[in-house]
């Protein structure tokens, strides 16, 4: 049944993570409540809390959870678990003493391992019983996740594995009697009715010191029984630890495999880990920046990646998009970008002053069609009359609520893979990226002139670079975060560091100014590659993230889809968007055709432009191959300014200007 509710990409670390999220508020006041703390956090990380102010949650105990084959949703799966885990760590206190030892030592002198186990088994049960108490619901989604995998734990463990399990139901109140002895080894169906009436006392007591000493009374119940292995007497105290270790191996294969993995309570070495890594944190700082995420870079990638939007395509796949905006550093390059714009700018033959050409009037008295006088509205001065006569009065216009200028809309997409920054011929030099940052630098000032709403964004895929991120700070957080997700996650690693990403650099909510370093500075990066990574070497902590043009495949139907998507989201009744890569996307052809042609039938026009690749044919109806920098900045432009001539024919503008293109067949297409 859980395979039918969730398929296996729901079951993701990154799906679980962010159902977690969105309960994540309720599991906090859950556990301010319980703990009588109104600062209590609860975060999400794989080592201890820092502070008596937080709790850190595992969540590789919410997968656990996930893997269950139970007749519950996710979002219960999500909250009962978190809730659970609160529970324990909230809870959780084995440092008091009885008599000259510590709770642990006591159960390990008296009963050995497998008095531990049990003892485990217990306490694990009465904290859910007495820190769910009033959360009858939070209890029957436990009870349907334990019930699911009680037929494979009894299938699997021996008659000491029943027996332990049986003391972990019975505490927690999670089955009935009769119905579970009727399904375990004949020899502990008598020990667990015995133990029956002392796992309810234990789900009653208020110390875990009470419920140690109902652990050696459970230990003795297993020996009478014969289900622990006899030693002889003559046995050397080696092969007396080795019978130990496996009778307590054989208990633990029961209950661990019905009880949600909680390190704190998941055996006596699982505790003192997570009271030495506490102990080990304590000195890091008690403040929310330093502790929100355990201080973890492999958690802070997973964070991300689970918060990151779903995008679908119309093939019905879907995958995450890490969005976020362009690191702003590179505008430390901006003064050099700038100088080296204008100089491709006059060696590449591309226009700089007022580009926007004839469509400048044209763009003039289409807004002015939006307009309405306030005169004819009535709603002027009394004294205008006085003013028409003396001649000083001149017609006012007000702008209607919704602004015409928003029927226009352009959007680039720019391909910043590392191999946009190789040589090409015939020349060898790096242009590829270079010719699109000045096309996207024309392109905006174009549609600056004209008041033409416009974004630029950069598509590729690796490690996302944060949006304050230098060279220090991206490498080093890219190790670090591959590093720990390989030990916590093994080969879902590659999968969580190695993202789509989707680099804003100039959004339509921002001014262009704003955005003109960065693009500047990523201009020179581009036109230099060389020199960025050498000033990269020499002051990595200043400068900024170049290692982030990796050389990885693209996946480039996610990027049009979203990019598409914010368009639609501005209302705007013409749309351009402008996709420029080296080659073709390496996630699927046909769902890269598939998604321009929803695009399209949307109302935006798709411009594919190949740099020196002719496979943008395969997908875009709008397209061009281009070999020359020249030729890239100039297809742009022009394939931009066909689409806003058709976007005014559209609205009624007269169309005298429309004028066939005679220049090459693929040119032709994009006029077409």
């Amino acid at each position: 049944m859980l395979r039918d509710l969730l398929p296996a990409e729901e079951q993701a670390i990154e799906a679980v993570v962010a159902r977690y999220q969105a309960v994540a508020p309720a599991v906090t006041r859950f556990a301010r409540s319980l703990a009588n703390n109104p600062k209590l956090r609860v975060v999400l990380g794989p080592e201890a809390a820092v502070t008596d102010d937080e709790v850190v949650c595992d969540p590789r105990l919410f997968q656990a959870a996930t893997n269950r084959e139970a007749p519950v949703t996710a979002p219960e799966m999500a909250l009962a678990s978190a809730m659970h885990e609160v529970v324990h760590l909230l809870s959780t206190n084995l440092d008091e003493p009885i008599g000259d030892d510590d709770l642990l030592e006591f159960l390990a002198r008296e009963g050995g391992p497998v008095a531990e186990i049990l003892f485990f088994n217990l306490e694990d049960a009465r904290q859910e019983v007495q820190g769910l108490v009033n959360y009858p619901g939070v209890r029957s989604v436990l009870t349907d996740l334990y019930e699911s995998s009680i037929s494979v734990a009894v299938s699997r463990a021996g008659a000491l594995g029943h027996f332990a399990l049986g003391c972990f139901l019975y505490c927690g109140g999670y089955i009935e009697r009769e119905r579970f002895e009727r399904r375990v080894h004949s020899r502990a169906q008598q020990a667990l009715a015995d133990a029956f009436p002392i796992c309810q006392e234990a789900a009653k007591e208020g110390d875990a010191r009470e419920v140690a000493k109902h652990a050696l009374k459970l230990f003795e119940i297993a020996r009478a029984h014969g289900l622990l292995t006899s030693i002889r007497e003559e046995g050397t105290q080696a092969q007396k630890r080795m019978v130990q270790k496996a009778d307590a191996e054989a208990a633990a294969d029961g209950a661990d495999m019905v009880r949600l993995p909680s390190p704190v309570l998941r055996n006596t070495e699982s505790y003192h880990d997570v009271q030495r890594a506490t102990q080990a944190r304590s000195g890091l700082s008690d403040k929310k920046g330093a502790s929100e995420l355990a201080g973890d870079a492999s958690m802070d990638q997973l964070l991300r990646v689970s918060e990151a939007p779903t995008v679908y395509l119309p093939t019905g796949m879907g995958g995450k998009l890490i969005v976020t905006p362009a690191p702003s550093t590179f505008a430390r390059f901006a003064a050099d970008g700038l100088v080296a714009m204008e100089v491709a700018a006059r060696k590449w033959g591309v226009a700089q002053r007022r580009v926007s050409g004839e469509l400048y009037p044209l763009f003039a008295a289409n807004q002015r069609r939006g307009l309405r006088s306030g005169y004819d509205q009535g709603d002027v001065s009394p004294h205008a009359a006085l003013f028409i006569g003396a001649g000083l009065y001149q017609r006012m216009y007000e702008r209607r609520a919704s602004r015409t200028r928003r029927s226009y809309a352009v959007s680039l997409l720019v391909d910043a893979s590392a191999s946009m920054l190789q040589p090409r011929n015939p020349d060898r030099q790096p242009w590829g990226m270079a010719a699109a940052l000045l096309g996207a630098t024309t392109l905006a000032r174009l549609c600056h002139e004209l008041g033409v709403d416009f974004e630029v964004a950069l598509f590729n895929r690796g490690f996302a670079a944060r949006p304050n991120d230098t060279e220090w700070t991206y490498t080093r957080s890219s190790s670090q975060a591959g590093a720990g997700l390989r030990q916590s996650h093994g080969s879902a690693a590659g999968r969580l560091t190695t993202t789509v990403n989707h680099y804003l650099v100039k959004p339509f909510a921002r001014r262009w100014r704003e955005a003109e370093p960065v693009l500047a500075g990523m201009f020179w990066t581009a036109k230099e590659p060389a020199k960025a990574a050498i000033s990269a070497r020499r002051d990595p902590r200043t400068c900024p993230p170049v290692s982030l043009f990796e050389r990885a495949a693209n996946v480039d139907e996610f990027n049009v889809i979203y990019a598409a998507e914010r368009m639609a989201k501005l209302g705007a009744q013409v749309r351009v968007l402008v996709v420029l890569a080296d080659g073709m996307t390496r996630g699927s052809v046909s769902a890269l055709g598939a998604a321009v042609t929803a695009v399209e039938r949307s109302g935006t026009t798709v411009l594919g432009i190949g740099i020196g690749d002719d496979t943008a044919t395969g997908a875009y109806h709008r397209f061009e191959t281009v070999n020359r920098p020249e030729a890239l900045t100039q297809a742009m432009i022009d394939g931009t300014r066909n689409a806003l001539r058709r976007g005014l024919s559209l609205w009624g503008m007269d169309t005298w200007w429309l004028r066939p293109k005679t220049t090459s067949t693929t040119r032709g297409m994009i006029s077409a």
